[in-house]
């Protein structure tokens, strides 16, 4: 275990304590096989306090480009948001942020979200932009909790603490504890502290099954909740998964953004 104090700017101070064993099994979490292309079907359900719910149709298309991941998503329905699309440039270098774009057909204008907008909600969803990319493993120190059951399934869980007050002001969080199942390296459970404290997120990976050998999650949840209150949730489901499926590349730039489908 190392101990090193790093003074960052505004005197904000922390103590990186990293634990192997956890950053092992986290390696194993961000370098598990999800297929080189995958095409899917997304509905996105908006409840709010009172248990209205809205929801959206979206399109998915993702592609690896040798390390990096590009992921492009079009809005189908309703009236309100479609062919509003979102693109996503997830490099694997960690001295690279991540590249992010949002199509806004009632103004036919392509916004590139910058680093300091990216913890703010992703189309009025409980997850975040920063949530709409993979975290860089660099940016954070791991701990081991304990070893635990979530029904039938053997899990580790693991504590996440940002290195820095950057990553903490990109993602809006100041700790996560992360539930990793242990026959499949997949995220079965989260919560998220935000940097209001009395604010957190619950991740839950409701639903997933095997296709080609290959782990796909089926539904996931993510609940905001201020003390013990739900405040809003999002629920995501995925349909008609295809892996391994020819995409070209010219599908994930801006000028099909805004194209669309």
């Amino acid at each position: 275990m190392r101990r090193i104090i790093l003074v960052i700017s505004l005197l904000f101070v922390t103590v990186w304590a990293d634990d192997p064993k956890a950053r092992e099994i986290m390696e194993k979490v961000d370098a598990r096989y999800d297929g080189d292309t995958v095409s899917q079907d997304m509905i996105m359900i908006l409840i709010d306090k009172n248990k209205n719910k809205r929801v959206r149709q979206i399109m998915s298309y993702s592609k690896d480009f040798g390390v990096d991941e590009h992921r492009i998503m079009f809005f189908k329905s309703p009236s309100d948001v479609k062919n509003t699309a979102f693109l996503t440039y997830d490099y694997d270098d960690s001295k690279k942020d991540d590249d992010q774009w949002l199509y806004l057909p009632a103004l036919k204008k392509t916004k590139r979200i910058p680093s300091s907008d990216k913890s703010s909600s992703f189309m009025g969803s409980d997850f975040s932009y920063s949530d709409m990319t993979d975290k860089d493993l660099d940016d954070y120190d791991f701990k081991l909790l304990k070893e635990s059951k979530v029904k039938d399934d053997k899990v580790w869980i693991i504590e996440s603490i940002p290195r820095t007050k950057d990553v903490i002001d990109e993602t809006g969080y100041i700790k996560g504890i992360v539930v990793v199942r242990q026959d499949n390296y997949m995220i079965r459970r989260a919560i998220y502290t935000l940097k209001n404290k009395a604010k957190k997120k619950y991740l839950d990976v409701s639903k997933m099954h095997k296709q080609d050998n290959i782990w796909v999650v089926d539904e996931m949840k993510m609940i905001s909740k201020r003390g013990k209150k739900v405040t809003h949730k999002t629920v995501l489901q995925f349909k008609n998964t295809l892996l391994n499926k020819e995409l070209p590349d010219n599908m994930f730039t801006t000028r099909r953004l805004e194209k669309g489908l």
